[in-house]
């Protein structure tokens, strides 16, 4: 039987957060890390890659916590 929100798999979505956050921040930190130094990154682009590096323990734990906790306990 369907839930309130359809046939949804919350294991796979907070997986697939976490994932997609922490990648976000790996590329991020990564990059920072490598270019950064070296004065070949430009302003634009430091600042994309630092909020990269934020949002992606965001995105991690909103994953969490709406597709792990709130939307099973609401169905």
């Amino acid at each position: 039987m369907a839930g309130r929100y359809g046939e949804m798999d919350y294991g796979s979505l907070t997986k697939g957060g976490v994932a997609f956050g922490a990648v976000l921040f790996a590329i991020g930190a990564i990059v920072e890390v490598t270019l950064g130094g070296s004065g070949v990154l430009s302003p634009t682009l430091d600042t994309a890659l630092l909020t990269m590096e934020f949002l992606g323990p965001v995105v991690a734990l909103l994953s969490v916590v709406v597709f792990g906790i709130a939307m099973p306990l609401t169905e």
